[in-house]
């Protein structure tokens, strides 16, 4: 969804995640769309998706690869395929950054698992 169309406020978008997120990540997450690679920043985590901060965010229904660094007490890879729900574009003086959120759609359950793990490891 992008911000433009969205009626719901950030808020209310976060009320109706299901799974439990660490807003306290921060991790250089690469992504692979097959043509390029780029880096951008995780800035929030659940098993079921992430908001990468970046300047370029992709277009809606983008779909590729990324490699999401899982720090300690993890320690561990995840590789999986993401689509892009909803993007924000940079905008001079908005009190949110740009960037987009991901849901995964190709993930392993034990690499699902092992970021719930890791999410309630922060978070405790």
């Amino acid at each position: 969804m992008n911000e433009q169309t969205s009626n719901k406020s950030p808020v209310d978008q976060a009320n109706q995640r299901k799974s439990l997120r660490s807003p306290l990540l921060v991790l250089k997450v690469k992504v692979d769309d097959g043509r390029k690679f780029f880096f951008g920043y995780a800035k929030n985590i659940s098993r079921s998706g992430m908001f990468i901060a970046t300047a370029n965010p992709r277009d809606p229904g983008s779909l590729f690869q990324v490699d999401i660094p899982l720090p300690e007490p993890m320690k561990r890879n995840v590789r999986c395929t993401c689509e892009v729900v909803w993007q924000r574009q940079f905008k001079k003086r908005s009190p949110y950054e740009p960037g987009m959120g991901l849901k995964f759609t190709e993930i392993a359950a034990e690499d699902a698992d092992c970021i719930d793990a890791w999410v309630k490891s922060r978070t405790e």
